[in-house]
């Protein structure tokens, strides 16, 4: 099976969230949302002719019902639809999961005509990064499909292939933006991305979990409150799903600190 993380530049009107979770059929696994990032992630796991029909059908929705000039989010976006990123669940199948990836560049480009940037594994070999893609985006980057300039209601389009990611948020009260930018950068390594951000009256530092076999959450977590001068955890949350694996490498008791649960895992909505 296949995994689609669709990432969507709206997180406050959940009634267009739900107009996308009914369109998106029985691949939808589950569905994020945030309001102080303004985005939500739409998880769909299935094999490809049933994962592929609720990709477009939630995309077609989002371009239908929203519009890119009146976003506001603490969250880095280029556009409505904001990434699309396929994942084999059988790493022997990552192959597949790039000619998805390919396929729905093309697919985007010819039936909307927004620019598409393609990450993940390349053509020439090289290891094309979500990061980069945003740092170099129509300045030393061109569109790979689409036109070189974005519609203005639409915005561009990242559309990957990648191995598992788990997207994991610590909520910091009492601590100021410099300080939380100090610790998510202290936590970043080859396997864990971070950033920070101001959330309402509270700081989040938003990790990615790139190698999710190279790090376990708790340490993760224990690290932040070492680094913690004043103030302290609010909350911990899971955006999306995890492996269950992630979860077996720690101790349960320490799953609702952690914001990790049995239920919120690939596994568990697979069978369910």
């Amino acid at each position: 099976m296949f995994e689609c993380v669709i990432n969507i530049s709206e997180g406050r009107e959940l009634s267009i969230l739900d107009e996308l979770s009914a369109v998106a059929g029985p691949s939808l696994r589950d569905r994020h949302h945030d309001v102080f990032h303004h985005r939500s992630v739409f998880t769909l796991i299935d094999e490809p002719d049933e994962l592929v029909r609720g990709v477009h059908a939630i995309i077609r929705h989002a371009y239908l019902r929203l519009d890119l000039r009146t976003h506001v989010g603490v969250h880095p976006r280029f556009g409505v639809v904001d990434v699309v990123p396929f994942v084999a669940l059988d790493p022997a199948r990552s192959h597949e999961a790039c000619r998805l990836r390919d396929e729905t560049a093309a697919w985007l480009s010819s039936n909307f005509s927004v620019p598409v940037f393609l990450y993940g594994a390349m053509d020439d070999g090289t290891i094309r990064t979500l990061p980069e893609v945003r740092r170099r985006a129509f300045a030393t980057l061109a569109p790979d499909q689409g036109p070189d300039l974005a519609p203005e209601t639409l915005g561009a389009v990242a559309v990957g292939c990648r191995a598992i990611l788990v997207a994991w948020n610590v909520w910091l009260r009492g601590v100021d933006l410099a300080d939380a930018r100090r610790i998510a950068a202290a936590l970043r390594r080859p396997s864990v991305r971070a950033l920070a951000f101001k959330v309402g009256d509270d700081v989040q530092v938003s990790c990615n979990l790139v190698d999710v076999h190279a790090v376990r959450v708790s340490d993760l977590y224990d690290e932040v409150v070492s680094m913690i001068a004043n103030g302290s955890v609010l909350k911990c949350e899971l955006v999306g799903l995890a492996p269950r694996s992630l979860l077996d490498a720690d101790d349960p008791e320490r799953w609702t600190q952690l914001g990790l649960s049995g239920e919120a895992t690939i596994e568990a909505r697979i069978a369910g």
